[in-house]
């Protein structure tokens, strides 16, 4: 009669290990039903479960993990499995499977509890804990720290509206992110990602920056952030705002385009998109002559924004048709992942306005990136404890992956 076990074993990391404890198993003849291994610190944690041919065989070859457990210096466990017990199990295999992510400048325990909490209260059970960020110095300025815990669930949430919400509420609280996510084959089978350009990509609203040089600035902002907030219609607001830089010098763009920064986190983030095969795409209501210096700058594959009209070295205040607004963008998307013959479950989009909102819904992966409230609730994930360099976390993407 077959028994099976479940073997835990405990104690310092050493190499060659795994190959004796399996080397043992091996001459019994013992099948392998389930393994999983952790290291902690150079501390180890192995758990292998096991089908033992029949009893007679069991207490022979489970003396001799002991014994070699005891050799290398490893505290060993054997828990008995009733078969009723692992048939239900391998019954559960089918469950949904889920990512809940963890963003945060510095991990603490409050947080850890208060994630898991929630995925218990919904009925999800917690299959796999890992950490994606590299290790954290103990001096490191927590301003300057990430750190991203990636948890593994199993089931279906008897609420997914109701445990997004919690998890919004308790990200505003604690000041991190979490994301829920399926995991599904396209979470890291993705290769299209776009973005909006202004106050996503670059720390600014360039219409904001051409304002102030043309003394229309606190006029041209409040519509802005009105427009953003969703409060205004963004094509009305978007052609009120530049009938107001009428008149600017064109000279006054490159001015403004050397004084505009890189959001915290772009060249990684896009270094490591390209390494691993990603195209990309500016899609903005903003201008196209400063995407195109960002397309320069960080190798973006294809850029679509706003034209500005020039007459005599001087702005129109109109720009060149068609204008890319939101139905514009949530378009562009579509079409980009057709030419590139991609479902749009393999797309990214990121964007921080009411007016990214079609686009972040179309794609696989929809971020809102230090967006306003509305943005925030409304999209399928959000980022706003860390740069765009985050995002590779919702990937599953781990530091130690990275180029050096």
């Amino acid at each position: 009669m077959r028994e099976i076990v479940l073997i835990n074993i405990t104690g310092e990391d050493r190499p060659g290990l795994t190959a004796a404890i399996t080397g043992v198993l091996a001459q019994g003849g013992v099948s392998i039903l389930d393994i999983g291994q952790a290291v902690i610190h150079d501390t180890l944690s192995f758990g292998i479960l096991v089908e033992i041919p029949d009893t007679e065989r069991a207490s022979s070859v489970l003396k001799d993990v002991l014994f070699m457990g005891y050799k290398h210096d490893q505290q060993v466990r054997f828990t008995p499995v009733a078969e009723a017990d692992y048939q239900q199990w391998v019954a559960g295999q089918g469950k949904a499977r889920h990512i809940v992510t963890l963003l945060t400048r510095k991990v603490t325990a409050e947080q850890l509890q208060r994630v898991s909490s929630i995925t218990a209260k919904y009925g999800l059970n917690i299959d796999h804990i890992d950490r994606l960020s590299g290790r954290m110095p103990l001096d490191m300025p927590e301003e300057l720290g990430k750190g991203c815990i990636e948890f593994s669930v199993r089931g279906e949430p008897a609420d997914t509206a109701a445990l997004r919400e919690e998890f919004l509420s308790v990200a505003q609280e604690l000041n991190v992110d979490i994301a829920f996510q399926r995991d599904s084959v396209f979470r890291r089978n993705r290769r299209l990602a776009v973005f909006d350009m202004d106050s996503t990509l670059i720390e600014a609203e360039v219409i904001d920056e051409l304002a102030k040089a043309a003394g229309v600035g606190e006029q041209v902002s409040e519509i802005t952030e009105r427009a953003m907030r969703g409060e205004l219609d963004f094509r009305a607001s978007f052609k009120e705002r530049l009938a107001l830089l009428k008149g600017l010098p064109e000279s006054v763009l490159a001015e403004v385009g050397a004084s505009l920064r890189l959001t915290e986190g772009a060249e990684l983030l896009f270094a490591e998109l390209k390494r691993l095969g990603y195209k990309t795409a500016i899609l903005s209501g903003g201008f196209s002559y400063f995407a195109r210096q960002l397309q320069d700058k960080l190798g973006i594959d294809y850029v679509f924004a706003n034209e500005l009209e020039i007459v005599d070295g001087r702005l129109t205040g109109v720009a060149v048709e068609p204008i890319v607004d939101a139905q514009r963008k949530a378009d562009l998307l579509r079409e980009l992942a057709q030419k590139e013959g991609l479902r749009l479950e393999q797309t990214i989009a990121v964007g921080d306005g009411a007016n990214d909102l079609p686009m972040l819904g179309l794609a696989g992966l929809g971020v809102a990136f230090r967006a306003k409230p509305l943005v925030k609730q409304s999209a399928k994930q959000a980022i706003s404890t860390l740069g765009l360099d985050g995002i590779l976390y919702l990937l599953g993407f781990r530091d130690r992956e990275g180029t050096e």
